[in-house]
């Protein structure tokens, strides 16, 4: 598979609308397309949404050793590929979609080499809460190696942060808003858990550095001329630990202005190098926690996630050549190693 035909594979799979919740499409594509190469493949039923179900995709030749996965669904909002400048733009270029066909292709390029022992596991759900990755650990087949494909600027990934995700929660007491002595602003707990949190000193660990967080959404009020009765604001941690000091800092400075509601928790990674690889450390968090299953993880990709989910995102052409040189030389890394 040449550079060209990547591209070219890159960008019909890009050009296919898989927001999260929305991939039905493009996973029928990637597992029709395995089929045409002549993999055995297994389309897992992840849920419905818009009256299609979501499939993972898991394809072999044989019983795997070595299995190559990232995820097929993105962020809104969805906008279609280009090429410029010897870049490959659009929604999923770096964050997966041109990884997922660096994977295939170097699956192809080994497999011309005469190794088979190589499987490709593709997910739905990366993006809110690791769905898809959750139910593909329950088809692993006895793997000793996964490589997870992130941007990672083709470095490999020596940890990775975890996620603490919560919603916190104001109530107040509704009143005509001439009248605010009658009423209580939730509005206004709200911001104000919100601006103590900013003088909190969050838990550190000397490899990742120290915990931080976004809020990422608020909600609150029923109309202007009403003192609003609730207010929410959903805030994600990228942790570097276990969540529950976090939760007790918030319990302790914010409880009398908030209530605290549990998400979502995914842990910090430690993964597996190889020398001869660069490796990094890496602020994000991926499917590897749900993946456990299928092998020891090692982590690593093209494009960067300075550009993931933004309205810039795109990952150089040559970037992606390179990484289906690492992928293969990877692999054969692997294999070779005993038992």
């Amino acid at each position: 598979m040449d550079s060209l035909t990547r591209v070219r594979l890159s960008r019909d799979l890009i050009d296919i609308d898989s927001t999260t919740g929305r991939e039905a499409e493009a996973g029928e594509w990637i597992a029709a397309c395995l089929e045409r190469l002549g993999y055995t493949v297994t389309r897992q039923p992840v849920g419905a949404a818009d009256g299609q179900t979501r499939i993972n995709v898991v394809a072999t030749r044989r019983e795997p050793r070595v299995v190559f996965s990232t995820h097929f669904d993105c962020v809104p909002p969805f906008f279609s590929s280009r090429e410029e400048g010897g870049r490959l733009y659009g929604r999923g270029a770096c964050d997966a979609k041109g990884i997922l066909v660096s994977q295939i292709a170097a699956a192809e390029r080994l497999h011309a080499e005469g190794e088979d022992r190589v499987g490709l596991v593709f997910v739905v759900g990366e993006e809110r809460g690791s769905e898809g990755a959750r139910a593909a650990n329950t088809l692993a087949r006895g793997s000793r190696f996964l490589i997870n494909g992130e941007p990672t600027d083709n470095r490999l990934g020596r940890a990775t942060r975890g996620i603490y995700r919560l919603k916190l929660c104001a109530q107040g007491r509704a009143a005509h808003s001439s009248l605010p002595h009658l009423g209580e602003s939730a509005i206004d707990k709200l911001i104000d858990a919100l601006v103590e949190m900013r003088r909190i000193e969050w838990p550190a660990d000397p490899a990742l550095g120290r915990a931080f967080y976004t809020v990422g959404l608020l909600t609150g009020g029923v109309a202007p001329n009403v003192i609003p009765p609730s207010a929410s604001a959903e805030v994600m941690f990228r942790t570097t630990g276990e969540p529950g000091p976090i939760r007790s800092l918030i319990e302790t400075r914010l409880g009398g202005l908030v209530s605290i509601e549990d998400i979502l928790v995914v842990p910090p990674v430690t993964l597996m190098t190889v020398p001869g690889f660069e490796a990094e450390v890496f602020p994000f968090t991926t499917d590897i926690p749900w993946l456990d299953r299928w092998g020891a993880p090692l982590l690593i990709g093209p494009g960067s996630a300075t550009v993931a989910h933004t309205a810039d995102e795109h990952v150089d052409i040559a970037e992606l050549d390179r990484a289906v040189d690492l992928y293969v030389r990877l692999a054969h890394t692997l294999l070779s190693r005993g038992g």
